[in-house]
């Protein structure tokens, strides 16, 4: 089904076209190198209506203050076809949460408290959009891929910007590959399992994968 298609469905029905993604707790939605690898227009064409982002590693490189210009480039290029977005993050230094949000020019839930679901329902409801319109970027599966499954919501697993990790998240790191094996995976990179040869997700969910799981 092409993405004009799924976009009448999603106009027609509130829902966003295979909104439940694949089966499985741990299963993203999509699994794309970085955040550029999601095109805005297509979202939109889907009936999404607001993306949540991790901070770390996701838009900002651990150890970094300021998140890239790729990131901030395709921020606008988001909140240019209509899309809403917010910060969604673990961390709780708000001067630099409050710094990024200044700068993606886009509100923030800090101490989300991911993989509990509590954050991404705040988010949304400040939003005023509903989970079957929303989705969630970020690069942990036991973070952030759980919080969206547990809220409802599809997940966009990113590769992490930088090798650079929290100390228990290193570990956590060799199970996410074991977990993501057969995975398709999009765009270009390398995610310690050779994934970024693997071939590419359908952009566009067929018909009858069914609706979100309810919260």
């Amino acid at each position: 089904m092409s993405a004009a298609g799924n976009a009448n469905s999603a106009n027609a029905s509130g829902r966003v076209p295979g909104a439940q993604g694949r089966d499985g707790l741990w299963a993203p939605w999509r699994r794309v190198h970085a955040l550029r690898d999601l095109d805005p227009a297509e979202l939109e064409a889907l009936g999404v209506r607001l993306v949540l982002l991790d901070r770390d590693n996701t838009c900002v490189p651990r150890g970094e203050t300021d998140p890239t210009d790729e990131v901030v480039a395709w921020c606008a290029e988001a909140r240019g076809v209509g899309l809403a977005l917010a910060l969604v993050s673990n961390n709780w230094d708000r001067e630099g949460l409050e710094r990024t949000s200044s700068q993606l020019e886009c509100p923030v839930v800090s101490f989300a408290m991911k993989p509990l679901p509590h954050g991404l329902r705040r988010a949304m409801a400040e939003a005023g959009v509903p989970r079957e319109q929303t989705i969630l970027v970020g690069d942990q599966l036991f973070t952030d891929v759980l919080a969206g499954r547990l809220a409802g919501v599809r997940v966009a697993l990113v590769d992490p910007q930088s090798e650079r990790d929290l100390f228990y998240a290193k570990p956590m790191r060799k199970v996410e590959r074991r977990l993501l094996r057969g995975v398709p995976y999009e765009g270009e990179g390398e995610t310690g399992d050779g994934a970024g040869s693997a071939p590419s997700a359908p952009r566009a969910s067929e018909p009858g994968e069914g609706d979100l799981p309810e919260p």
